[in-house]
């Protein structure tokens, strides 16, 4: 015998209602996120669900909403497609699809930028009961993939991270009318809605920065120029430092891994070997510079200032830290999974974009 009223077994919606004193269909309708429901109602009903453990039954709610509470996050890119099978047939063209995947899902967790947006899209779903799963889309037929899951209702909609100028992905999702929202502005354009950074405003604090340290002698290693935001941040620097007398400035292109940024750096030393800044578009980028640097005996920041991009763990990982301009990626991320819920109550709703502001967060490289 005990004296916690709470009931024993499973709990029900009526277990639910009869602690908060309301209605069986009051529960439900919060439970399955009626807005029209009075506010001190609906925390009744989630404390009443809290203290009784009841559990919803996704299934049975999936019937009656239309919705399973999965987002899926896909890392999307236009990546090398597997050849046709030769002689060896299909297993050989399958086992060159596995390898490409395989490359492009190291190279994607090796960069501390997605994690920052798996952390964003995280803290924004679990509130809500919703919950991300994570998809890749490296090839066609991974693309194929993930509209076919999308369309067999497998989840609501997509929040896509795209690391590739040419990827097809957002516009065949816009095609076949699926929910959709993508972290940087597309290119070329799509009607989809989408969350962005002003790269740009970013790159000008970097080249006033280092101006205003007194570097006169600046170069910057660029992020890939078939790239919105490589292209955008490339502009902003030459803009600042143009305006400023700078008519040109030594360029070398990444593509924002640290094996480029210090390939690019091994560059710009050998043909400018007297620069005493530079500002690399992305932080990995920037921390391979600073290690060429080392290596050819340049003290950063006595010799050559560097200012990174991101202000990612790497920023703080990098000796010495690195100056950088922080992008907000969690609270872009965050705002990502808000656009896309609103779309999923409002499906009617026009495409839409969001550009967050850069900060410079300065450290011991500049």
């Amino acid at each position: 015998m005990t004296d916690d009223p709470r009931p024993v077994g499973t709990p029900t919606l009526e277990d639910v209602a009869r602690e908060a004193g309301v209605s069986r269909a009051t529960v439900s309708r919060v439970i399955n996120g009626v807005r029209n429901v009075d506010p001190v109602i609906q925390d009744a009903v989630r404390r009443a669900v809290d203290l009784t453990g009841y559990a919803p039954n996704r299934a049975a709610r999936s019937l009656v909403t239309r919705r399973t509470d999965a987002i899926a996050l896909v890392v999307s890119g236009a990546g090398v497609e597997p050849q046709p099978a030769d002689d060896t047939g299909q297993a050989g063209a399958e086992a060159a699809d596995d390898d490409t995947g395989s490359s492009f899902t190291a190279q994607v967790f090796a960069d501390p930028f997605f994690g920052r947006v798996v952390t964003g899209v995280v803290n924004h779903l679990r509130p809500r009961g919703m919950h991300p799963v994570l998809m890749f889309a490296e090839t066609s037929r991974a693309r194929a993939d993930v509209v076919s899951f999308l369309r067999q209702g497998s989840a609501d909609g997509a929040l896509v991270v795209s690391t590739h100028a040419a990827d097809p992905l957002p516009g065949l999702l816009v095609d076949a009318g699926l929910p959709a929202v993508l972290y940087a502005r597309p290119a070329p354009p799509v009607r989809i809605s989408y969350v962005d950074l002003a790269h740009g405003d970013g790159a000008r604090l970097a080249a006033e920065h280092l101006l205003d340290r007194g570097r006169r002698r600046i170069a910057t290693i660029t992020g890939p120029l078939n790239v919105p935001a490589g292209q955008e941040r490339l502009a902003g620097f030459r803009d600042a430092l143009t305006r400023r007398g700078h008519a040109r400035i030594p360029i070398a292109e990444g593509s924002f891994t640290q094996e480029s940024g210090e390939a690019a750096m091994e560059r710009l030393l050998a043909e400018h070997p007297d620069l005493d800044a530079v500002f690399a578009a992305n932080d990995l980028m920037a921390m391979g510079a600073c290690h060429v640097l080392r290596e050819h005996g340049k003290r950063v920041p006595e010799d050559v200032a560097v200012v990174g991009f991101d202000d990612s763990s790497a920023a703080s990982a990098c000796r010495p830290p690195l100056t950088t301009v922080r992008q907000p990626v969690e609270a872009m991320a965050a705002e990502m999974a808000r656009l896309l819920i609103d779309r999923l109550s409002s499906p009617d709703r026009a495409a839409s974009s969001v550009i967050f502001e850069p900060s410079l967060v300065v450290r011991e490289s500049a």
